[in-house]
């Protein structure tokens, strides 16, 4: 029984199934940093549906969010990275998180409430010395919205971050390593660990074609400042997109001005995928009291793969 119960999920994976209630993703990341030698980060995540998603209208790669799905993730990242100046000297970087986000529906309140908790954990070690610096780690993200407006969801959040080197490990999967890091660094730019998000998607159909648009927009405040992220998605058809990513944090003088990117994703089957992605990074230098920074600019190229079940 356990061989056919096997056999018939293989089956339905490379067949196609239109509803499914586990999702498992993998990528990496060829990173370019100057100054740094070349490296391959790693990332993977899982997600569990508490009730099937119905796949078979809209795009594919939306289909969560075009059916409200409820969900708990589990995420990991890995990279190393060595200095040319000193080849004795690497970092190590891990990073694990999970995460639950919620959609319910009420008489009490005419539109669909949204809700999500996370919670990420960053070790980084010096391959060097051996040390272990684990009050890098812990950061914490909460979002509460609505949608107003069918596919359409605003939202607003906090986030606790420790310092620079704390990730938000879902980001790092979904908006690769750069955005992840540049995030994290824009956080804890002015010293300060409590920000408030903001956030806003949406996901609709071209009249009289068989493509969609999305959009999502995201932003974090601190002190008067802020910094944002935008990505959209042209679906040529459900199973086919290519899209485009930018994010300004100029305002925060952290190094880097913007980070711009592209993707292409296409599923084989509804139940299974590839993409490729590609960002960039420009570093500026910048001064905090009498010390001068000179980041490096800084690119990566990735490939993911997804199986539904």
């Amino acid at each position: 029984m356990k061989k056919i119960g096997l056999a018939t999920a293989v089956l339905l994976a490379m067949t196609g199934a239109h509803a499914y209630q586990v999702e498992v993703q993998g990528q990496s990341e060829y990173l370019q940093s100057k100054g740094y030698d070349s490296t391959y980060t790693g990332d993977g995540q899982a997600k569990f549906y508490f009730k099937d998603v119905d796949a078979s209208k809209g795009p594919l790669a939306e289909a969560a969010f075009l059916n409200k799905a409820s969900n708990v993730q589990l995420g990991y990242h890995f990279d190393r990275q060595k200095d040319f100046a000193d080849r004795s000297s690497s970092e190590k970087t891990q990073s694990y998180g999970a995460k639950a986000e919620g959609y319910y529906a009420t008489s009490y309140v005419p539109m669909p409430i949204y809700g999500s908790v996370s919670y990420s954990h960053t070790d980084v070690t010096d391959k060097e010395t051996g040390y272990k610096d684990k009050d890098r780690g812990d950061r914490y993200a909460l979002e509460v919205g609505a949608m107003p407006a069918d596919n359409f969801l605003l939202a607003v959040g906090y986030t606790n971050v420790t310092n620079g080197a704390s990730l938000d490990n879902f980001k790092a999967f979904n908006s690769g390593i750069l955005n992840a890091r540049n995030e994290g660094n824009t956080a804890n730019a002015r010293y300060k660990t409590d920000a408030v998000t903001g956030r806003a998607k949406y996901v609709g159909a071209i009249d009289n074609t068989n493509m969609a648009i999305g959009f999502e927009v995201d932003s974090i405040f601190l002190r008067g400042s802020a910094a944002y992220g935008l990505a959209t998605d042209l679906y040529l058809t459900p199973k086919l997109s290519v899209g485009a990513t930018y994010a300004d944090t100029s305002a925060f003088k952290s190094g880097t001005d913007h980070i711009w990117g592209g993707n292409v994703n296409y599923f084989i089957t509804p139940a299974l995928s590839v993409g490729a992605t590609f960002t960039k990074t420009n570093a500026k230098e910048y001064r905090e009291g009498d010390a001068t920074f000179a980041p490096q600019d800084a690119q990566t190229i990735g490939m993911n793969a997804r199986v539904r079940f």
